[in-house]
């Protein structure tokens, strides 16, 4: 299983961006998907998962400016960032579990003026 994240980058404070996640080596399709990211000193969190059929579910610190979405087609999941704060600095991560835990390589993802 191979995961390819992009997408990261610099953005100012209320601006947005759209992380992608490409998958291969899965049943894209049978698999839950997810989005983590890990800030400086803290630990790696969930931001946003979305299960095999369609089912999303947010941290509460993103609810409402964030939106995971998948393209099972093109065996894609994607994160779209919108109302950005500084808080959400953070390497990103895709993530799936097929018997063990697979990531993504990460994308960093900048909010600053």
């Amino acid at each position: 299983v191979q995961l390819q994240a992009s997408g990261g980058g610099l953005v100012q404070p209320g601006g947005s961006l759209r992380l992608s996640c490409a998958a291969s080596g899965l049943i894209f399709r049978l698999n839950d998907m997810g989005w983590y990211r890990q800030a400086p000193g803290k630990q790696r969190e969930l931001v946003a998962s979305i299960t095999s059929g369609g089912v999303r579910n947010y941290a509460g610190s993103v609810k409402g400016r964030f939106t995971i979405s998948r393209d099972n087609g093109r065996k894609m999941v994607s994160l779209q960032m919108n109302s950005l704060k500084p808080e959400d600095t953070a390497i990103y991560y895709c993530y799936t579990r097929l018997q063990r835990d697979y990531w993504g390589q990460g994308t960093l993802v900048t909010v600053s003026s």
